[in-house]
């Protein structure tokens, strides 16, 4: 394969370049949005924290339930559509290195799973609401897995205790359901997410690793591998579509504008319509009250108006406040009206998402205004419930995973790993008296060779087969420019190392 991208000139020499003219459309932010950066580059993670701390990570590993035999590429690696559907073909693992994790799961390559995960380019919006279920929901813009608030795990009340991996009770009773971010935390990576047994690397709360990489108001500490929210900065810009759910609406970072009708307006940290039941603003008080009731969402969610005494919680005394998804109320139902300050009970609040954890509003990718879901956190960056999306989608989730694509008239956008085409890094070159260093954005595991000439007939290989580092390669040519007048260049990929290739 050759370089497919001009490389500008420089004194005494020209760089060849073969250009071939990708045809794109004038893109929907739906097919726009994915971060396809990662994808010429291997998986990686940390498998400890001493390794982490050291910054040595692998392309390979062993785990209990999921093995990496073989090195496979990150993120997504191809986006096809129709008049309908977007398609995406993905690994499921991120671009980043990731891990290490508190718990015996590894990730591993989801692509014969995922296979061809659809999302509808035509939202619909029904008047009855589906329920977020296990398992994705949606991805993030960099190929990894978004799922729900929960666990997967509820309160057990015969057992007077939770149900969980290891109890050996079921699942529970289903009425108090445990919220990841508090009881999964432990098992999260610095940038938030775990893998599931079956391997799938998937994001509860707010993405730190796929926010960082679009540049929204996170930082990284490439001492500590640690990622934080930016708390230092009072100006913000409006958040990237950070991810896409099920019904075809994008999922955006924390900021928003402040007027959803006024893309001028203030960008600011948007608040969830949840607040804890502590007796704050309407809420009922369950350190005084017990776990005796549920709040008027989950008594819709659940069709229960009332509980029997043995569908009760535990105390919070003995298990705190924000441990069960049922430990929220949202504001809506207790007389306050969303996206303007309004008071009720004696409070007085301003709030900007729905019971779904959406708002219509105008940004920078729709600015004529779309239905949008918003990750929500705290002043202090902490992730706040519902995280991403409330307890039911706001639109109908018709996407999901599609073993075929059932359409014969897809159009390519995108395709990448292996497929993609390399191009001149952006100084793809350098020249000293004696040296020329050229550089090229390459495959990860691909060989090259570099040839050189002085009148585009007669090419010479440069000694030596290039192998790139990550998905960078580098070589130089020994030239004396002050007696060379022209000399023009090339590479070619020779190979391609063997990789785990399930799903591309």
């Amino acid at each position: 394969m050759l370089s497919t991208l001009h490389a500008s000139k420089v004194p005494q020499l020209a760089l060849l370049a073969i250009i071939l003219l990708h045809s794109t459309v004038r893109a929907d932010p739906l097919l726009s949005s994915w971060f396809t950066e990662g994808s010429t580059k291997y998986a990686r993670i940390y498998t400890s924290t001493a390794n982490r701390t050291a910054g040595i990570s692998t392309t390979t590993w062993t785990g209990q339930n999921a093995t990496q035999s073989q090195p496979t590429y990150a993120g997504v690696h191809e986006i096809s559509y129709s008049p309908t559907w977007v398609y995406i073909r993905n690994s499921g693992l991120a671009p980043y290195i990731m891990g290490p994790w508190l718990n015996p799961n590894l990730p591993k390559n989801q692509g014969s799973v995922n296979g061809a995960y659809r999302f509808p380019r035509s939202p619909v919006f029904p008047t009855g609401k589906t329920l977020t279920g296990m398992g994705s929901i949606g991805f993030l813009v960099d190929g990894v897995s978004i799922y729900n608030t929960a666990d997967g795990f509820s309160y057990s009340f015969v057992n007077s205790k939770d149900a969980s991996p290891n109890a050996g009770i079921g699942p529970g009773d289903g009425v108090w359901n445990r919220d990841a971010w508090p009881n999964e935390k432990i098992s999260f990576d610095f940038a938030q997410n775990h893998p599931q047994p079956s391997g799938q690397y998937h994001a509860h709360v707010t993405a730190f690793g796929a926010r960082y990489l679009l540049g929204d108001n996170v930082l990284y500490n490439e001492t500590t591998k640690e990622y934080s929210e930016n708390t230092s900065t009072t100006v913000f810009k409006h958040s990237p579509i950070i991810g896409w759910i099920n019904d075809g609406l994008p999922l955006y970072g924390p900021y928003g504008y402040s007027d959803p009708n006024d893309a001028s307006s203030p960008v600011r940290r948007m608040i969830s319509g949840y607040v804890l039941r502590n007796g704050d603003y309407g809420t009922a008080n369950l350190a005084t009250t017990g776990r005796t009731s549920l709040p008027k969402w989950a008594q819709l969610a659940q069709s229960k108006t009332t509980l029997a005494t043995n569908q009760y919680g535990p105390s919070v005394s003995t298990t705190e406040l924000n441990h069960f998804s049922e430990d929220y109320d949202y504001l809506g139902d207790l007389g306050y009206t969303q996206g303007v300050t309004s008071t009720a009970n004696g409070y007085s609040i301003l709030f900007d998402l729905n019971k779904y954890n959406a708002r219509w509003c105008k940004t920078p990718e729709f600015p004529a205004g779309t239905w949008a879901y918003f990750t929500t956190i705290t002043s202090s960056g902490t992730p706040w419930y519902p995280y991403n999306v409330g307890r039911w989608y706001y639109g109908s989730p018709t996407g999901g995973a599609s073993t075929t694509t059932a359409e014969s008239n897809l159009t390519q956008y995108y395709k990448g790993s292996t497929s993609a085409s390399e191009t001149w890094s952006g100084t793809p070159v350098t020249v000293s008296p004696t040296t020329v260093t050229l550089s090229w954005n390459s495959v990860e595991g691909g060989t090259y060779k570099v040839s050189s000439s002085s009148d585009l007939t007669t090419w010479t290989d440069l000694a030596g087969t290039v192998s790139p580092t990550g998905n960078s390669a580098t070589t130089t040519d020994t030239v004396n420019t002050s007696t060379t007048p022209r000399k023009f260049y090339k590479f070619t990929r020779t190979g391609m190392a063997t990789y785990d290739n399930a799903g591309y």
